[in-house]
């Protein structure tokens, strides 16, 4: 399989962009022409995205401040907004999640070939090894919203074969639940520190859509404890616009917390 080097493209940005950075730029367009939508990033990359996203190509996202407001500006990562659209405590936004106006970029402990996910616990359910947060609103959420997830880790500890309990609902599950589980349900993409895949594989099954450059489909295979499918040519993750840039670096993440998060 060959793939050929973006940087080597004319046009490319002068100064390197490093694996976080592409990271954003692959969790940002999970949010392309959203419309008027609630974006619930979980974790630092998803967030800069989203802040991304707004302040580009998905102009009417709905952001939060984590807590409970709307807010009305994009404030960098971990400063405060100066600008409240509205009020979204906890019950409010269990209603809203209910309605499917939300896209949420969930994180996964472990998540199977169909997008089943765990967040709960690893080991058997009787006994297991690890407590972890809880299945939480991950059931209605992949029921009735858009959801992509975000693995700032990509290994066969986190993409398994099975998952040792579902939390969020994968196609598998959805379609031996009947109609009601599959009308609303959207999983749209999965964003690691080395690709992005989908579900456009054979019975909604995962596949690799774009590699970040320097990572080879080798890498990604040798990574996922699963046959993973992956056509001949795989692209690269798009390169970022100058502007794009300057966005993330200089207005949402002039603090660099996106290089914690992934490393170069």
């Amino acid at each position: 399989m060959t793939q050929t080097d973006p940087t080597a493209a004319a046009g490319a940005p002068e100064t390197a962009v490093t694996r976080a950075e592409y990271c954003v730029i692959a969790c940002a367009e999970a949010w392309r022409g959203a419309g008027e939508i609630l974006a619930s990033p979980m974790g630092t990359i998803p967030s800069i995205a989203a802040r991304l996203a707004k302040l580009t190509f998905a102009p009417d996202l709905l952001l939060t401040d984590g807590e409970a407001l709307l807010i009305g500006d994009v404030p960098a990562v971990g400063a405060p907004s100066a600008v409240t659209e509205g009020w979204l405590p906890y019950r409010k936004h269990l209603t809203m999640v209910m309605g499917g106006r939300r896209h949420v970029m969930m994180g996964a402990s472990q998540i199977d070939r169909f997008g089943n996910q765990n967040i709960s616990c690893i080991g058997d359910w009787q006994r297991p090894k690890r407590q972890l947060l809880g299945v939480r609103g991950a059931p209605v959420n992949t029921l009735n919203n858009p959801v992509s997830y975000w693995i700032p880790r990509h290994s066969t500890r986190v993409f398994v074969e099975k998952v040792d309990m579902i939390s969020g609902v994968g196609h598998d599950s959805a379609a031996a639940a009947g109609p009601s589980a599959t009308r609303f349900h959207d999983l749209r993409r999965v964003v690691s520190d080395l690709a992005v895949l989908d579900f456009g594989a054979a019975d909604h099954a995962m596949r690799l859509v774009s590699l970040h450059p320097g990572v080879t489909v080798e890498q990604v295979r040798e990574a996922t404890g699963f046959a993973l499918a992956a056509a001949d040519d795989v692209p690269y993750t798009r390169e970022p616009t100058a502007a794009e840039l300057r966005l993330i670096r200089e207005v949402v993440d002039p603090r660099g917390l996106r290089e914690r998060e992934v490393r170069s």
